[in-house]
C-alpha cells in the first residue's frame, strides 16, 4: 500500500494474469492507462482442464445448477441438452435489467479484467475461446455499455454483468474508439468474433462480484491520494493559522499505537518542518482546536480503514466468486455462494465512512479559516475589503453542503436486505450500492479538500507568504501557477474546479513529493 503513488502514466506494459496475482496497482494500470491483459499459459490449460470436465459431465447427463437446470427459483427445472444453448442466450438477454447512466470507461474495464482473472482460475467452466474474447474486447479497446443501477449485490452483479456480455454475444451497445455503436458493429470492426454461449457460460460471466469491486477499487485507489492531500491540506491551514505542531510528536503517537495515527503525525511533521509560522509551542495560545490538533487520530482512522479496505480489495481481485464451482480434480461441481458481495459491501461502507470523515474535519478547518472569531487575526472570510467583497463566505458553505450531502451517502448500504428470486435469494449485500454511493462521497471529499486548500493559501498569502516549510511551500508554489490570490471577489466557480481538478489528477500530491517524501 506504501507504493500505491508510483505513477504508471507513459510506462506501457503488459499486465499477466493467472487469477491469483493481479495487484490493486495492475488493475488501475488496465483501467485507466490502457495496458494490455495476457493469460499465463498454465491458466489457459486450467481453463481448458475445467471446460473439459464439464463437457464429460455433460455428456454423461448429469444434473448440475446451471449447466441443466433453470436459475434461482428454477434450480429444479432440468433442461435438456438440446437446450442449453438457449439457456444461456436467454440468461443473459432476461437479465439485462440494469437501467441509469453508463459505468465509467475506467469501471467497465476494470470489471472487464476482475472477470477475466476471476475465470482463469479454471474453477469456472467457460470455454477458453470465449475467455479469450472477453481479453480480446479489453486489448482493443471494446467497452460495453453497462447502466450503473441494477444489481442487489448476490447473486453477484448479475444484471450489469449481463449488459457487458450482451456486447460478446453481439448485442446491446459499446464504446469504441470514442464512439457509442451497436455492439455487434463494435466487435466487427474491432475484427472480434462474437461468442454464441455454450453450457454454463453465461453463468459463469454474469455471476460475479466484479461490478462492485470495480466500481470500488477505483475509489480506493483515488482514496490512497486524498489521504495525502488531506494532510497537506492540514499542513497548509496550520501555517495560516500559526498551528502548534508538538501534537504531532512521534512520542504522543507511539504511547497509542495506531499505525494510520502515527504514519499521519509523521506526515504533518515532514510537511511542516523548519516552518516559521507552525511552531512547537505558540505565546498566543496552549493548544489548538481538535479539527488541527486532533489530525493525526481523525486522518489515522481513515488510513487505517482505507487499510483494511485495501487488503480485502486485493483479496476479492484474485477470488473466483461464479456458482457452480468446478474441482476437476476433485470430481466434484459445488454450488455455494461465492457470487455473494458481502465481504465488499461492508469494506466499500467502510470506505465511505473514512473518506466522509476527511471531507468533514477539513470543512471545520475551512470554517476556522474565515471565520474572524477562530482564524487567528485573519481577516474576515479571507478578504481585505470586507463588506463590499463576500470573500471566501461561500466556499464554506459549499464545502458544508457537501460535507452534509456525504451523511446521507455514508448511511451503510449493507444493512438493508430485500429477499428476490422467489426468496430463494433471501439475503443480498448491496455491495454494489455501497461501492456506487462511495464514489460519489468522493467526489465530494475532493471537492472540499479543494476548498480548504484554496482557502489556506489565501490565508498564507495574507500573511505575507513568508515562512514556509519546505513541503508547504511546494505545495503553495503549485498552486499559484494556476490560481492567484483573490485580491477582489472572483467568480469562485472557475477557481475552486481548478482544486478540484489538481486533486483529482493527483498533481498537487506529486508536486510535494518532488520536495519531500510523505508515507
Amino acid at each position: 500500500m506504501n507504493n500505491y503513488n508510483k505513477r504508471t502514466r507513459g510506462k506501457k506494459m503488459s499486465i499477466t494474469i493467472n487469477g491469483t496475482h493481479l495487484t490493486v496497482e495492475e488493475v488501475i494500470r488496465v483501467a485507466r492507462y490502457d495496458e494490455e491483459v495476457t493469460i499465463t499459459p498454465e491458466a489457459q490449460a486450467a481453463v481448458k482442464k475445467a471446460r473439459d470436465y464439464v463437457d464429460k459431465k455433460l455428456a454423461e447427463g448429469a444434473v448440475i445448477y446451471g449447466l441443466t437446470t433453470g436459475f434461482g427459483k428454477f434450480a429444479d427445472t432440468f433442461i435438456s441438452s438440446d437446450e442449453t444453448a438457449d439457456l444461456q442466450r436467454n440468461l443473459i438477454i432476461s437479465h439485462t435489467c440494469a437501467l441509469g447512466n453508463g459505468l465509467p470507461r475506467e469501471v467497465v474495464r476494470a470489471a472487464m479484467l476482475l472477470r477475466c482473472n476471476a475465470l482463469s482460475r479454471g474453477n469456472s467452466g467457460i470455454r477458453p475461446a470465449t475467455l479469450n474474447t472477453l481479453v480480446d474486447m479489453l486489448n482493443k479497446g471494446v467497452h460495453p455499455v453497462i447502466p450503473e443501477k441494477g444489481s442487489l449485490g448476490a447473486s453477484g452483479d448479475l444484471a450489469p454483468l449481463s449488459h457487458m456480455v450482451l456486447t460478446m454475444i453481439g448485442e446491446g451497445d459499446a464504446e469504441y474508439k470514442g464512439e457509442i455503436m451497436p455492439g455487434a458493429e463494435a466487435m466487427k470492426k474491432a475484427g472480434i468474433p462474437v461468442v454464441q454461449l455454450a453450457a454454463k457460460e453465461g453463468l459463469a460471466l454474469i455471476n460475479g462480484t466484479q461490478i462492485m469491486t470495480a466500481i470500488g477499487v477505483n475509489v480506493l485507489w483515488d482514496a490512497l491520494d486524498l489521504l495525502k492531500v488531506a494532510d497537506i491540506a492540514t499542513a497548509m491551514t496550520a501555517e495560516a493559522l500559526n498551528g502548534i505542531k508538538k501534537a504531532y510528536d512521534h512520542k504522543v503517537h507511539d504511547v497509542r499505537g495506531h499505525q494510520g495515527q502515527k504514519d499521519v503525525a509523521e506526515n504533518l511533521l515532514t510537511l511542516l518542518k523548519e516552518s516559521d509560522n507552525a511552531q512547537d509551542v505558540n505565546p498566543n495560545k496552549v493548544q489548538d482546536p481538535y479539527s488541527l490538533r486532533c489530525i493525526p487520530q481523525i486522518h489515522g482512522a481513515s488510513r487505517d480503514a482505507v487499510q483494511y479496505v485495501y487488503d480485502a480489495v486485493t483479496r476479492e481481485i484474485n477470488a473466483v466468486t461464479d456458482n457452480p464451482l468446478i474441482f476437476p480434480d476433485e470430481d466434484e461441481v459445488i454450488s455455494g455462494g461465492n457470487f455473494h458481495g458481502q465481504p465488499m459491501a461492508l469494506a466499500f461502507d467502510f470506505l465511505k465512512m473514512a473518506i466522509a470523515e476527511l471531507a468533514d474535519v477539513s470543512e471545520r478547518r475551512t470554517e476556522r479559516l474565515v471565520n474572524p472569531q477562530l482564524s487567528e487575526g485573519l481577516p474576515a472570510f479571507l478578504t481585505k475589503h470586507g463588506g463590499v467583497c463576500s470573500g471566501f463566505m461561500i466556499a464554506q458553505y459549499a464545502a458544508a453542503s457537501m460535507v452534509s450531502e456525504n451523511k446521507i451517502y455514508a448511511h451503510p448500504a449493507c444493512v438493508d436486505s430485500i429477499p428476490s428470486s422467489g426468496n430463494q435469494e433471501d439475503h443480498v449485500s448491496m455491495g454494489t450500492t455501497a461501492a456506487r454511493t462511495a464514489a460519489m462521497i468522493l467526489d465530494n471529499a475532493q471537492k472540499v479538500l479543494g476548498i480548504e486548500l484554496f482557502a489556506a493559501s489565501q490565508g498564507i498569502w495574507l500573511r505575507g507568504e513568508t515562512g514556509l516549510a519546505k513541503g508547504t511551500q511546494a505545495a503553495y508554489d503549485f498552486i499559484r501557477q494556476t490560481v492567484e490570490p483573490v485580491e477582489q471577489d472572483v467568480i469562485m466557480h472557475y477557481e475552486l474546479k481548478k482544486f478540484d481538478e489538481m486533486i483529482k489528477d493527483h498533481s498537487i500530491v506529486e508536486a510535494v513529493e518532488k520536495v519531500v517524501k510523505l508515507i
